[in-house]
Formats: structure tokens, sequence, C-alpha cells
């Protein structure tokens, strides 16, 4: 799943006929496509600029630019399925925009709404450089996509087309600047099309003058008429558009009253999401930017450590301290070196803070300085902890908790296993000295105290380890460092899972697993006490647990309840089968670039036809749908999707696969299952031979209850914001308990119980306050949970917040010329020529000055006495007489300032950088459609 609150979630595909760009594939270019070509555009602008700044070459790669070869051509081959994530997310919120605002004209620049349009837009560029700056990219992803509906309707909406403009209109971007003359609320605008020719229908005072205008729109049951003479939007479902004047104007399609000018709407819908891209980079720099889109030279994985850092854990940290360091230093400059690091210490009362860079060296020295200390009882803050960590991780990462004491915060364990799901992330539990061996740490000056792990407290770990497809690993102290090896194993690049299973009651049970071409150091994990097993290769040829002369597999690791083999790669189809009567837990991974991404998708309630995304867990008992998306190859197929019971047996629901192109598949599956359940892919790479098989290591249910909240995302620091919700059932009357919990620790108020009669819906409210102090760009996680009146069933739905301290700065910095030397001559190569230049900024102050054209030395410095403003020098060769250096406050707003050897200073915004590289110098970078 890719989360919603979603840290990420998956694509929709919706079919409205008459509300924006196209949605279905088909001929017309539709919003994710426009989304997925202005991304892959600015991504190899980033990657281009990034190779001109580290003096390395850079080769775009062959058209059609993809996912995977974009991400090749910017040396992070192996973040190509993080790439898609991301690009996926985007896409989500700009097409959820016409099921959540399809009603809302400004997100779709209809009914002339062109200042409320391009307040939408630059409010929320707003929110997404400050979300870039704290780094909470999933925030900003999910604004990014949002505002990039608007910008992109706009085109196809407005006359801006029809009015002969062959650019962006850039001010679409840019607060308090005018975007054009507005028709007055009495202008006509239209006359009626002539029958289905639309092609002239625009009246031409409105073409002369450069009036703009755009359509108004309205559908049953929400239909609204329309001013006199003014233009409607068009299309079937639109009622205005069979008032005088009749017909209408939007370009959403070739089908569309103005298709004819589709091509030309789309190509500067690109363009002009393209340019918000860049000022987005522009404001970030290429590696943050970079980040946002996923992309991460090295491993795409993230390195996550949870840690108990309580007095009786000295021990454990030293293991932590060992095998970060080992990870670092023989992972670096390898396809292996994470992407960037997490640590959450935590103990009894305080947990976190949360620590997350991409500097290995900080991070070393982080861990490093980690002493155990303090802790008083027996229980320690370990599901808070885990709670931050998984609030903070990217989608489908491992995070590694080590404790030695029980969970003191039991009751978040509902609240970390929908984070799992949410998030498709791996937890892994080290657990040490638990009913095994008894835990000795010393408090109130030097009296010991004695605690252990109990069954039951540990059973709280291997639940939620299980939930997440992960291990709960239980060693003694000394056997710890040996069990760290399955840290170093998955830090590696491209871990996929080709089987998952657990067996709580402990029974004898089989499993097979397809091992394809593209995978590489398959290994399996048993977790469980007093079993064993016998492996079968695909040639027939089977070894015991008991046999260490076997060929099949390679090495063997022990310790504690955890088990390592590392298996003789053949290709095709093995099996496992385990004799045990105690719970185990089974999971084989490889690594491979073959993967894929899912979504359960559930069908619009809105006025119009689709799917939208799930924030919360699919019905039971009822038929569902999944949208899949294979990763990390361009020629493969699905051929099967299967949701597989994962804990009390092996039975199959089988889903109908329908591909809807550009290596995406919608799955419809007759009944959702009532139990615990994974989700199992198999299909073929073309050239291939066998079958590849993938599944999701994370556990996921149904639920019989349904949860919906919408809000705006974004909320300023110091006010109040509310969170209505709505419960549904269709089970007996009772009382259902509510359960509110956020990211940041702030403070909420919402009702523990609701009144549910069965069949009906019940409504409630959670309210949330920042402190005022909270940093611009921090984001928050709101999870609110229902549970049935008999226990027995829950969900929950989980929201993603962007806290914005302000949206009245929009004045880029300024530069002032302070002395220009020039002695040059003729003879260039003998003279050279110097400027001093003070930057400015009266609001937020000056965050960032870079060279951007130039040869000479450049050199900056902090005023004495105002850290706000930067001192420039700049000196070159007469032979060069022209600078232009890129100036960036500290909440992102872009300008230029270009001086030469003789002429005064030019200062402009970032755009017009943009279009003289991306329209004129990269002209190729901008995708071309032949005219229809």
């Amino acid at each position: 799943m890719i989360s919603s609150g979603l840290a990420v979630s998956f694509f929709l595909l919706l079919h409205i006929a008459a509300q924006a760009f196209e949605l279905l594939p088909g001929d017309s270019l539709n919003h994710q496509e426009i989304t997925e070509r202005a991304i892959l555009n600015a991504t190899l602008q980033a990657c281009r600029s990034l190779a001109l700044t580290e003096g390395t070459n850079f080769n775009f790669p062959a058209q059609p630019f993809t996912a995977e070869n974009v991400a090749a051509a910017c040396g992070a081959s192996q973040s190509s399925k993080t790439f898609r994530l991301a690009i996926l997310s985007i896409q989500l919120r700009n097409i959820r925009v016409d099921i959540r605002y399809a009603l809302n004209s400004s997100f779709h620049i209809d009914k002339e709404t062109f200042v409320q349009g391009q307040k939408i837009i630059t409010d929320g560029l707003v929110a997404v450089k400050a979300s870039n700056k704290m780094e909470n990219y999933e925030t900003a992803r999910q604004k990014l996509g949002e505002i990039m509906h608007p910008l992109q309707d706009f085109y196809s909406h407005s006359n801006w087309v029809e009015l002969g403009y062959r650019f962006p209109n850039s001010n679409l971007i840019r607060a308090g600047t005018s975007i054009g003359d507005i028709a007055d609320k009495s202008r006509a605008t239209c006359r009626s099309c002539d029958g289905d020719d639309c092609t002239n229908n625009i009246l031409e005072d409105i073409i002369a003058g450069k009036i703009l205008t755009s359509g108004y729109t309205g559908h049953k049951p929400f239909f609204s008429t329309k001013p006199s003479g003014k233009c409607s939007h068009g299309g079937i479902l639109d009622e205005t558009s069979k008032i005088e004047p009749k017909g209408g104007i939007n370009k959403d399609s070739f089908r569309s009253s103005h298709g004819h000018l589709h091509t030309r709407a789309a190509n500067l819908a690109i363009a002009a999401t393209s340019q918000m891209l860049e000022d987005i980079r522009l404001a970030a720099g290429d590696t943050t930017f970079l980040q946002m889109v996923g992309i991460s030279r090295g491993s795409s994985r993230a390195l996550c450590f949870v840690t108990d850092t309580s007095q009786s854990m000295s021990d454990d940290i030293a293991v932590v301290k060992t095998v970060t360091n080992s990870i670092i230093e023989s992972n670096k400059g390898t396809e292996n070196k994470p992407s960037f690091y997490i640590l959450v210490p935590f103990s009894d009362p305080g947990f976190g803070p949360l620590i997350r860079t991409a500097d290995d060296t900080l991070f070393k020295d982080i861990v490093d300085h980690l002493t155990a200390t303090g802790g008083g009882d027996n229980e320690e803050m370990s599901l808070s902890g885990l709670q931050l960590a998984l609030s903070s991780a990217p989608f489908n990462s491992d995070i590694f908790l080590f404790t030695d004491a029980p969970a003191k915060d039991k009751h978040l364990k509902n609240t970390v296993i929908a984070l799992i799901e949410r998030t498709q992330t791996v937890v892994n539990f080290m657990i040490t000295d638990s009913v095994v061996t008894n835990r000795r740490k010393r408090s109130n000056g030097n009296q010991p105290q004695t605690r252990m792990i109990a069954e039951s407290d540990a059973q709280l770990y291997r639940d939620l380890a299980q939930a997440s497809g992960g291990q709960a690993i239980e060693v003694t102290k000394a056997e710890l460092p040996a069990a760290t090896t399955i840290i170093t194993q998955f830090a590696r690049s491209s871990v996929v899972t080709l089987l998952q299973a657990s067996r709580s009651l402990g029974q004898t049970d089989s499993f097979n697993f397809i091992v394809d071409e593209t995978v590489s150091n398959p290994t399996v994990y048993i977790t469980g006490r007093s079993l064993t097993f016998t492996i079968t290769s695909p040639t027939g040829a089977s070894q015991q647990s008991t046999d260490s002369t076997g060929s099949l597999i390679t090495s063997t690791t022990t310790v504690g309840n955890f088990k390592t083999l590392q298996l003789q790669k053949q290709v095709g189809q093995w099996g496992i089968t385990i004799e045990s009567d105690n719970p185990y837990t089974l999971r084989v991974i490889g690594q491979s670039p073959v993967d894929f991404l899912f979504d359960f998708v559930e069908p619009s309630e809105g006025p119009f036809d689709g799917f939208d995304s799930l924030d919360t867990r699919p019905r039971a008992g009822v038929n569902g749908r999944l949208l899949v998306s294979i990763t990390g190859s361009d020629s493969a197929t699905v051929t099967e999707v299967a949701l597989v019971q994962s804990s009390k047996g092996s039975e199959e629901t089988l889903g109908v696969v329908e591909s809807q192109g550009d290596g995406n598949f919608l799955v419809q599956v007759d009944v959702m299952p009532v139990v615990e359940f994974v989700v199992r892919v198999k299909g073929r790479v073309q050239g291939s031979s066998n079958d590849f098989q993938r599944q999701s290591p994370t556990n996921f249910r149904a639920s019989n209850l349904t949860l919906t909240a919408n809000s705006e995302n974004v909320f300023i620091p110091g006010t109040l914001l509310s969170v209505p919700f709505t419960v549904a059932s269709n089970g007996p009357d009772g009382n259902v308990t509510i359960r509110a919990s956020n990211s940041g620790g702030f403070e909420s108020t919402f009702p523990t119980i609701l009144f549910l009669e069965g069949g009906n819906s019940t409504n409630g409210t959670v309210t949330l306050s920042a402190p005022k102090n909270t940093p611009s760009g921090s984001d928050v996680i709101l999870t609110i949970e229902a549970e049935s009146p008999d226990g027995t069933d829950s969900n929950y739905i989980m929201l993603r917040f962007s806290i914005i301290n302000s949206f009245n700065d929009f004045t880029h910095p300024e530069c002032e010329l302070l002395n220009r030397e020039s002695n040059c001559t003729e003879n260039c190569s003998l003279t050279a020529w110097e400027i001093y230049v003070r930057v400015t900024d009266s609001e937020a102050g000056v965050d960032r000055v870079d060279l951007i054209q130039g040869n000479g030395t450049f050199n900056t410095s902090l005023e004495a006495g105002n850290a706000g403003i930067t001192l420039v020098s700049y000196a070159a060769s007469c032979c060069a007489p022209e600078m232009e250096m890129l100036v960036v406050d500290r909440v992102g707003n872009v300008g230029t300032c270009r001086f030469t050897a003789r002429d005064s200073v030019s200062i402009g915004v970032s755009q017009s950088l943009f279009l003289c590289l991306s329209i004129v110098a990269l002209g190729h970078f901008i995708f071309k459609l032949s005219e229809h």
C-alpha cells in the first residue's frame, strides 16, 4: 500500500467526461501522463545540473522517457522503485482533486475563478517548499500533486490557448501578480456553437482584447445556472452547456468542445508543470529536489534504528554502534549505501527526538554518542518510539527496534499496526534477555533491580513483527552481535520478498516460491524454536535441516530463535516444508530490480464514475479492487494477483487482472477475505522463460467498519484544526470505541465513545492544536481509529498535515551592487573584472546564493552583525564578461541577479531562467505531440 495520510498511496483511475483532462488511457493526454512527463523532465534537469556541478558527464536516455531509464541516466538505477512511487504519490493527489473537490470551481479554474485558483497554487507552493526544507518529502509530494491540478486545468479550461499564447502563464505560480485581464462578471464571452462545431464560439472582442475567461459548469444533482453570455465548460455532463450560449470551450480531450486544441493545451500544461517543478528545484537545490522525487544514489532504502537507551542496554547499544559503523564503512561509494539514516531513542518516560540525516559521518557520530542511562521501572516507551519512526520513515522501509524491556505504551498497538499497513514498513525486533534470561539494571543508587520480558509482553512484539512481515528475534545479549547479520542483509539494495508466511499455532505446512532470472542472493529467514524443515529445489533435489552436507543450502546461521539459510541460486519453483509444534514465521527474500507497488481502491461515490484510493482498510466480505504497478522493468506484465491467507493456512483469493497500460493493472476480487492476508503477484518479464513471484511482506486485513474523514491538509500553529469524521457499519447497534493519536504529540480532543446504529453512520470531530513555535514545514500524521462494540473488528484512517507559519512572504531576495572594478580592453585575456554585491531579503532573510552562470572566482560571506544578509564577491577574466547568480530566501522565494563587466544589474525571478534552459537550450526536455 502506498500511504495516505498515505505515507504513500497509489494512483487513481477516474473517468470524468467533463471535469478535467481525461484520466483513462487513450489517445488524449490525461493528468497522469502530463504529471509524469513533467516530473521526468524536471528530474533530468536536476540530474544534469548536479552532474555539471560535480564536473561529470550526463547523457540523456533514449525516448520515451520512463522512470527506469531516467533513474538510470541519473546514476540511480536502484531508485527506480522509489522514483516510481514518488511519481504515483503525486499523481494520486492530482487526480484525487476531481473526487474530493469535484464541485469546487477554484481547483479547476472554472467559472472564471482565476484569482482563487492562483491562490491555491501559490499557497501550496509555500507548503511544498517548507516541507522540503524540513525533509518531509511525502507531505511535499501530496501538496504538490494537489496544486498541479488547477495549474494544468488552466490550459484546458480557460481560453489561454485560444488567445494565441505559446508559453505558460508564469504568473500563476507567483503570488500577488496579475495573470492577465479577466472578463468582468457581466461581460459576455461566448456565442452558441454551430451545432457540434465550437471552433469559433468565443467572441471576437474577447480574443482581440486578450481577455481571460473560463467555462461555467453544472452537474446533476448539483446543477447551477450561469451568467448571461458566459462560456460553458461543455460535455454531456455539463448542464450549463445546454443553456444559451450553448456548447463549451474545454480542451480536456480530442472529443471535447475545443478538442482541436487539446494537443497545444496538454503541451502547455506539461511546460507549466515543468516550470513549477523547476521553481521548486531552484528553491530546494538539486539534491533535495531529487530526494523529493525519490531519486538517490546508492541504495534507495533507509537504515532506521529505534533503540532502548535505558541503563541495562549498554551491551545492545554497543552492538548498534558496531553494526552502524560496519554498514557505513563497507557500503561507502557502492550501490548499497543507504539513502539516509533514522535514529529514535526511547526509555521511560521519554522518547525521541527523531534524528534523520543522509550524512554518513554525522549519523555515525550521533550513534557513537548514544549512552545507556535512566529507566526506573520494568517498562519503556518502545511503541511511542516506533510510532515516531514509522511516521517519518519512507514507504517500504525496514526498521530495527532494540530492547530488553516490555512496552509501557501497549495502547498504541493498533496505531502502530495502522502505520505499518499504510507505509508497508517491515519492523524487526531485536529482543534480548526475554523470558529466558533475567534483565538486570541498576537504579536508585547502587541497588540492583531484576526485570524480564514476560511471555505476554514478548507476544506483543511478535504480533507487530508478524503484521509487518518482520522478525521478532529473541536472543541473549551475548548472541545479539551474530543476530545483526539480518541488518546488513536488509541494508542491501533492491531487496524483494518472494514469500512471507506465519503459523501461530505451530503446525506442519508446505510453501512454494519462485526464483526467477533477475533474483540474486536468495535467502530464507525462519523464527521459531524446536522446528525442522526440508528444502526442495526446482530440480527436485532436497535437503533437510539436519543435513549439513547438502548442496542446496550454501550457509546456515542459527542464533536464539532466528535461523538464516543462504540458498544456491536455481531458477524455478522451490518448496519448503516446516514441521513444528510452536509458532513460527517464514520469509524468503532476494535481490532484484523487479518489484511491485499496489493500493486498495473503491468506486467513487461522487458525481463522477471511477476509483478512489483508500486511506483505510478495505471493506470485508464484499468485492474489492487493487491497483498494481510493476517497477524495475518496462516490459514486465502481471499474470496473477492473489490475496493469500497469511497465518492460519494458505487459502487464496484470486483476482481478475486487467492491464491499464504503462505497467499498471486493475485487479478485481469477488470477496475480500475476513482474515489476515498478504498480496502475491506473479508475472513475466519480456524475454524471460520463467515467471517471477513477489509478495507483500506486510499483512493486511479488511473491516466491516467504514471510517471516512476529510480536512484541509495545511494548518497554522497556534490555531485549532477541526477534523470531522464518520463511522458506519452494517453490524449490530452498540458503542464504538474511538481513539485518536498524532505523531507530533499535539494536544487533541475527540469523543472516546460513539453510539452507532447498525446499518447507519455516526459523526465525530477530532481537534488538534500545534504550539505556536512549531517550525514551518513540520508535518503531523493523525490516526483516527474505530473499534466495534465487541472489540473484534477495527478500522482506521490516517491523515497527513503540513504546518505552515505564514503565507505572507512572496518576495524574492534583492541584489545591490556595491562596487564594480573593470579594466577590460579588446585583448580580454590580459584583463579582468570584479564585483561586490549585497544580497538582502527584507522578510525571511537570505538562505542561499549560488553561481549559475560564469566561471570566475565566486565567494559568499555573511554580513557582520546581520546573518540575514549575504555578501558576494566575484572575479573573472574579461573574456567571460557575464555572470548570473541564483538567490533564494528562507521560505523558498527564488530570484536571479545578472551582472556584466560593464552593464548594470538585472534582477528577475527564476522562471526566466527556466524558460531559457528548458524551452530553448534543452527543448528536448519537453515532450512534443503530433498535432491532431
